[in-house]
């Protein structure tokens, strides 16, 4: 467990290296699967390896866990306030604050934890709360944006004509939280020039949410059979569908399958377009797994698609590319960035099920050598994105380096 600062809630200064006191801020975490909370859950315990002592503030997940909790999270204890929330019935998984109550709750955990430095990770609502309260005592706040309000349209119930106000708002709702921040991040160089044309913040500093490439196994060579894998929510962003109807165009003789790790709200949709196209033998829904079986079901497959159009980064390709597996992405946002076109794999047009079948089809019938030359390109290309790195950065901004210190020339 981390040690406990004995001068808590006094502002680190640069240079300063003495354990801090961190409270995280999101309006997601674990139990949720999603690439916030996952980002979230594995800087909080690597800061805690470090000797931090971390707080996070998050929704309780359920009527009756409500309080003040020590919880084990990526091998490493931390206490997680959970706060009082409720079930958002149009999403599959979500747990919110009421947003009147957010600020609320925001006082009495910063009241009780006196942190040194506050990290939000969402603007929405305890991320605002918190962000909010943080202002008044002074407390530096770093900001991450992982969120755009264009991903949360099909959630919001808004007839098609107010979607566009909606997303107008929510940049400008955004904007409002993310200047109390003294540093704002988010994980990839495009983000970031998203964010900035979006929102009147500069200098927003790419940070890559990072693993750990050792907790995943690649075995390098030819596989024996065809898998294709995705691993993710089973969203409407996500766009799986693509990947189905592309298996559907693949030569028989291929005898192909693909794999979909994660559950969602379009499974029933997704289950009905595969009878439809007669695939019932080759598409297999896992539903929710554990990490293992996750790891495990990387390891087996042949290569990994996605073809999401709103990443801000994906932290399931690093964990394909930390598997060692060719990467076919949609040429959308920042999955570019991970993708080396014909080294490590390929990028298609958004939506195209009929490139995303030959590039399938490329990988599929690559010779040995070919094929072993994408894989290790992948696990090259990883290395980039260690934890490591990404703890190095953000406890030098917790200690109040200055943004642009730390930024460096990226091509995406």
């Amino acid at each position: 467990m981390g040690t406990t600062p004995s001068d808590a809630g006094t502002a680190p200064v640069k240079g300063d290296q003495r354990p801090l006191r961190i409270l995280q801020a999101c309006d997601t975490f674990s139990p949720d699967v999603n690439g916030a909370a996952r980002f979230t859950e594995r800087l909080s315990a690597g800061l805690v390896r470090r000797g931090n002592d971390v707080h996070v503030i998050a929704p309780s997940a359920s009527y009756k866990r409500k309080g003040r909790f020590v919880e084990t999270i990526e091998g490493e204890t931390m206490t997680v306030h959970r706060i009082p929330s409720y079930r958002w019935y149009p999403h599959d998984w979500l747990w919110f604050v009421l947003p009147w109550r957010a600020r609320h709750y925001a006082k009495v955990v910063l009241d009780e934890v006196q942190p040194d430095v506050i990290h939000i990770q969402s603007h929405i609502v305890l991320g605002k709360g918190v962000s909010e309260e943080a202002e008044k005592r002074g407390i530096p706040i770093v900001a991450t944006n992982h969120v755009m309000p264009e991903n949360v349209l099909d959630f919001t119930l808004l007839p098609p004509i107010a979607k566009r106000s909606f997303v107008r708002w929510g940049w400008k709702a955004a904007d409002k939280v993310l200047r109390r921040a003294r540093a704002v991040t988010t994980p990839t160089r495009r983000a970031a020039d998203f964010l900035e044309r979006s929102t009147e913040r500069r200098g927003v500093l790419p940070v890559s949410c990072g693993l750990r490439a050792a907790d995943y196994e690649a075995v390098v060579g030819p596989r024996s059979e065809n898998k294709i894998v995705f691993v993710g929510r089973v969203t409407q962003e996500k766009e799986i569908d693509v990947i189905i109807r592309a298996l559907g165009r693949l030569d028989a003789g291929l005898n192909a399958s693909f794999t979909i790790v994660g559950d969602g709200d379009q499974r029933k949709n997704l289950e009905k377009l595969v009878a439809e196209l007669g695939l019932q033998d080759r598409v297999h829904f896992t539903g929710r797994v554990t990490d293992e079986e996750l790891r495990r079901n990387l390891t087996e497959a042949s290569v990994f698609v996605i073809a999401s159009i709103a990443e801000l980064q994906s932290i399931a390709t690093m964990e394909a590319m930390a598997s060692g597996l060719p990467i076919i992405a949609a040429d959308a946002m920042a999955l570019p960035h991970l993708v080396d076109e014909g080294k490590n794999g390929f990028l298609f047009q958004p939506g195209n099920d009929r490139e995303l079948a030959d590039y399938l089809t490329r990988v599929f019938t690559a010779s040995p050598a070919e094929y072993e030359k994408m894989q290790l390109a992948s696990l090259e290309a990883v290395k980039v994105h260690d934890i490591d790195r990404t703890l190095d950065t953000f406890e030098a901004l917790y200690r109040g380096a200055d943004p642009a210190d730390l930024a460096s020339p990226a091509k995406h």
